[in-house]
């Protein structure tokens, strides 16, 4: 959520502090700010409620500081303002935080805190305690102060009589940290200093670093040395940039024919599915008696097609559970329940406490995530990365469509171990699914078409979709799509469901985009365009028909290839995305970074 970095090295802390968090400002913010030793036994600070761009202007025109750390913020406690932006300095303490300290007024009440506040987050509290606490050992300091906070936590702290000298530690909250020529570096995301080192480790939970010019060290609370576990990044730095288009969205509706080849291609052998790569033994599906997908987002709503797909082609029962309700139930699972939790970052906070409470219950769990090494992939049983490579617009695209690739990768490998299908259905069924990176870009090249059919879109307040099966599942995440990044309020509702309250909802010309593509129940949901049509609604309608036998039916056709009805999802989404993505800037908006919004959400 919020965005950290830190660097102590040869070089000039400012502008690498600077654009190291231009780099983080897909994860959503409302201020901004540094912190960094100006001079021995000095600590300045530089924030200002705003962008990147107006810290950037308030900072000075020559730093020759080598040492520093920067902060994104997304306010929880405590309003927008220049007092409640980071760093927060108390004393011989300066620091940043991304995370929530649950504790916080108790810990200000405990500690006669209060006189020293002057904003009103629990970030600064933190600040004090660890001023009020400081006996001059940097370590055993931080080692007994954060067994006193009660939540999630990512801090790196600076002591103002350690000059050039960086600490950090986290609970939940991500971070990554590098060593390489220039210095060490810290960051909430390894995107905030890919163009230095590709070479990177995730720090460890309740791990103190220690960064400085020569390396960093890695230690546990008890002051134990350990080794960090290096990773390196597979992807090219020219992910994480635009690369000549006008927005990360726009760039990454564009990748998804080459994010499901790498996600696939990996894990077919022979037209049938392998995991042999990822370490999944057939073992794992077997004895599987039901199924719990667990995610928020648009990730549960990746998991929405992957059960009504599994259902319908294996009879096996399936469950979506909203990852923050799932953690506070008592679920329903046992021994051969087999849980899947979705998570793009693999640090979805709701997602990685909900994997914790199915780990109690069953040691079949699966993770499907983007990111190597994440909390999420670290604790799940197996895991299954999907090799988007970087997702940097707020609204996910390519994410969600690799998710879904990994659903019917999963249905096909658990119906052949389970013997529901038989070896000549899946190989067909795969061979189809390789045809969808092919199909999606088909589908692309109607881009300039749909931003003109779909002008009207741009002065709606309200738009509903409506499907049924496979497209009333979708339909949620196009809904989802439109509202995050254009602010039209939009619901999906199962077609069927019109006549039972919903169709009061239809006005003259409000627009309802309908999805028509899966065959056994196209004759009804022709009917049910016929309904809100007949009420006035301007009908946006995506089917797999050249041509229509009564185009009245619609006030815009958009023709999806002519794919089996299973994998018209893969065509649909891509349709809604680019209706969301020119509604949004249409409207003159930014659809990378929608208002309120975070790319990772870390914090309950």
């Amino acid at each position: 959520m919020c965005g950290i970095i830190g660097f102590t090295g040869k070089s000039e802390a400012q502008n690498i502090l600077l654009n190291g968090l231009a780099s983080l400002e897909y994860r959503g913010y409302d201020s901004a700010g540094i912190s960094y030793f100006k001079d021995t036994g000095k600590i300045s600070i530089r924030k200002t409620v705003g962008k990147v761009k107006d810290l950037r202007a308030i900072c000075d025109d020559e730093n020759n500081s080598t040492c520093g750390i920067g902060h994104t913020r997304w306010a929880t406690h405590g309003g927008v303002t220049n007092s409640n932006a980071h760093p927060h300095k108390v004393g011989n303490v300066s620091l940043i935080h991304n995370g929530i300290i649950e504790n916080y007024h108790e810990l200000a009440e405990n500690y006669d805190l209060k006189e020293t506040l002057i904003s009103e987050t629990d970030t600064e509290v933190a600040a004090a305690l660890f001023n009020k606490l400081y006996d001059g050992n940097p370590e055993e300091t931080i080692q007994n102060v954060v067994k006193l906070f009660n939540g999630s936590f990512a801090f790196c702290i600076m002591f103002k009589d350690h000059p050039g000298i960086i600490y950090a530690i986290r609970n939940v909250s991500p971070m990554v940290a590098a060593y390489c020529e220039e210095g060490s570096f810290i960051a909430s995301d390894l995107t905030a200093f890919i163009n230095y080192s590709k070479r990177y480790f995730i720090v460890p939970e309740y791990h103190i670093i220690t960064m400085t010019t020569e390396g960093i060290i890695l230690k546990d609370l008890e002051g134990n040395t350990v080794e960090p576990e290096y990773l390196e990044v597979n992807w090219d730095v020219a992910a994480a940039q635009k690369d000549g288009y006008p927005h990360f969205m726009i760039k990454e509706i564009h990748e998804q024919p080459e994010a499901i080849t790498r996600t696939l291609s990996p894990r077919i052998k022979d037209s049938l599915p392998d995991f042999t790569e990822d370490s999944i033994p057939d073992e794992f599906f077997k004895n599987c008696s039901d199924i719990t997908i667990v995610a928020c987002g648009t990730a549960m709503y990746a998991g929405m097609v992957g059960k009504t797909l599994i259902q319908s082609m294996l009879q096996i029962p399936v469950t979506v559970s909203i990852a923050s309700e799932f953690r506070y139930e008592e679920p329903v699972i046992h021994e051969n329940s087999m849980v899947i939790v979705v998570s793009q970052s693999g640090e979805t906070i709701d997602t990685l406490e909900a994997l914790r409470l199915a780990n109690q219950y069953t040691k079949k769990t699966l993770a499907i995530v983007n990111v190597k090494g994440s909390s999420i992939a670290r604790e799940s049983n197996y895991v299954l990365y999907t090799h988007a490579g970087p997702e940097i617009a707020v609204a996910s695209t390519k994410a969600y469509t690799v998710q879904v690739a990994s659903f019917y990768l999963l249905a096909c490998k658990l119906g052949l171990v389970l013997n529901k299908i038989e070896e000549a259905y899946a190989k067909d069924f795969i061979q189809t699914l390789q045809k969808t990176p092919k199909n999606i870009a088909a589908v692309i090249e109607q881009a300039d078409t749909v931003e003109r059919l779909t002008k009207r879109m741009i002065n709606a307040q309200n738009a509903f979709f409506i499907g049924r099966g496979l497209d009333y599942t979708l339909s949620m995440e196009g809904a989802l799509k439109l509202k995050e990044i254009s602010y039209i309020h939009a619901e999906a509702y199962a077609a069927g469901e019109l006549k039972h309250g919903t169709i009061a909802l239809i006005s003259e010309g409000i627009p309802v985009i309908a999805v028509a593509t899966q065959k056994h129940v196209y004759s009804k949901v022709i009917s049910n365009i016929r309904e809100v049509k007949a009420r006035g609604a301007y009908v946006i309608l995506l089917s797999k028909d050249k041509e229509l036998t009564d185009s009245s039916i619609c006030d815009v056709h958009i023709t999806l290839p002519d794919t089996p009805d299973a994998f018209t999802v893969f065509n649909s989404v891509v349709i809604f995305q680019l209706i969301a993505y020119y509604a949004s800037i249409g409207k003159g908006l930014n659809p990378d970074q929608p208002r309120n919004l975070a790319k990772s959400v870390t914090v309950e």
